[in-house]
Parts: structure tokens; C-alpha cells; sequence
């Protein structure tokens, strides 16, 4: 997948309780992080296409 990523598919994007939000599971960097909170995170190094059923056994 190239170009602009999606978080929502991406496994790494998961939802947190205390927060009450989506986050994303990954150590990002004070840039990164800027462009994530920002929407505009594309070609993310970090990026795994989510397997719902990986995730959902996960949240287990």
C-alpha cells in the first residue's frame, strides 16, 4: 500500500480504554507523532495491514 495510509487498517491502530480513543500502539517520534495527531502521516514505516482476527484475539 503506497501512498496515504489508512490508520484504521492498520493493526498497530488500537482503541484505549483510559483514553477512550484510538491510538497507535507504535514509539513514535516527536515528528511522527506531530504528523499522525495531525492526519497527515503517509508511507508509515510502521504500517501493518490489521488482521481482525489477529486483533480480535489480541483484545482477548
Amino acid at each position: 500500500m503506497n501512498g496515504k495510509i489508512n490508520c484504521e487498517f492498520c493493526g498497530n491502530y488500537v482503541y484505549d480504554e483510559d483514553y477512550g480513543c484510538y491510538i497507535c500502539e507504535m514509539d513514535l517520534d516527536e515528528d511522527e507523532m506531530a504528523r499522525f495527531m495531525t492526519g497527515t502521516f503517509h508511507d508509515c514505516p510502521y504500517f501493518q495491514y490489521g488482521d481482525e482476527y489477529r486483533i480480535v484475539k489480541k483484545q482477548m
